[in-house]
């Protein structure tokens, strides 16, 4: 049977690790093509590719800093000089910055600002001038754009909910070629950076309606399903996975 994947090529932006690397192996073994976008940590990103490849898939990494527009315009030249198209963009690439408003530095800001926000509208641009009908582009916003149980977020929470207006926007002015454009928002999910056994897990999983963290693969499961011809009736959606957290 064909892979519902088949033939496409696919970006995912900060992919060396957690949930974008689970997202590059999901998408990898449905079919696509996926080239992986990663900052300074090579190895990892080089492991993520050659378990792709392992398994039967085709994958590439790219150094690339989703903060700079520069490696951005670089990273997405790359692939279509490679492959010819884009068809799937995950923006995946992101940072969390915590703090109170009285005492978060400009410089962090400015960070939060350049890769939550200014490199998802460059990576989007860059590659929407390469994506043809059937396109899929998918943001990684965040449920903390909608509630937001603790203080100190107010930055993270800025940036995810300008992803999610974008999305929205978005999807209007590319529905018309036949491009859809989502926006997921996960709540607690097991990784190295918000592990399920860490010093705030207790207290989370209480808010849970399910009682546990989520697992990257139910994410990258979500992220398949909407990069699939079966999703295409599915745009400007903001959609959770998380739990319940927000019920």
């Amino acid at each position: 049977m064909a892979q519902p994947l088949q033939d496409k090529i696919a970006l995912v932006t900060g992919a060396s690790r957690g949930i974008g690397a689970a997202i590059a192996t999901r998408l990898a073994a449905d079919g696509a093509t996926v080239a992986i976008t990663y900052v300074a940590s090579p190895d990892k990103a080089h492991k993520v590719v050659d378990g792709i490849v392992g398994a039967g898939g085709k994958a590439v990494a790219i150094q690339a800093d989703s903060g700079k527009t520069d490696d951005i315009k670089r990273a997405v030249a790359t692939v279509v000089d490679a492959y010819g198209k884009i068809d799937i963009l995950v923006n995946n690439a992101g940072v969390i910055t915590l703090g109170v408003i009285g005492e978060i530095k400009e410089t962090d800001f400015e960070r939060a600002l350049d890769i939550n926000v200014r490199g998802v509208f460059t990576t989007t641009q860059e590659v929407v001038r390469h994506m043809g009908t059937g396109g899929r582009i998918i943001m990684m916003g965040s449920v903390n754009s909608d509630l937001i149980p603790f203080p100190g977020a107010s930055i993270y929470t800025m940036t995810k909910g300008a992803v999610a207006g974008f999305t929205r926007g978005l999807a209007r002015d590319l529905g018309p070629r036949g491009i859809t454009v989502n926006n997921i928002q996960p709540g607690p999910i097991d990784t190295d950076l918000n592990p399920a056994d860490g010093q705030f897990a207790a207290a989370v999983t209480g808010l849970l309606a399910v009682g546990h963290y989520g697992k990257t693969a139910d994410v990258a499961a979500l992220v398949a399903f909407l990069a699939s011809p079966e999703a295409g009736y599915i745009t400007g959606a903001q959609i959770k996975i998380d739990g319940g957290f927000a019920a």
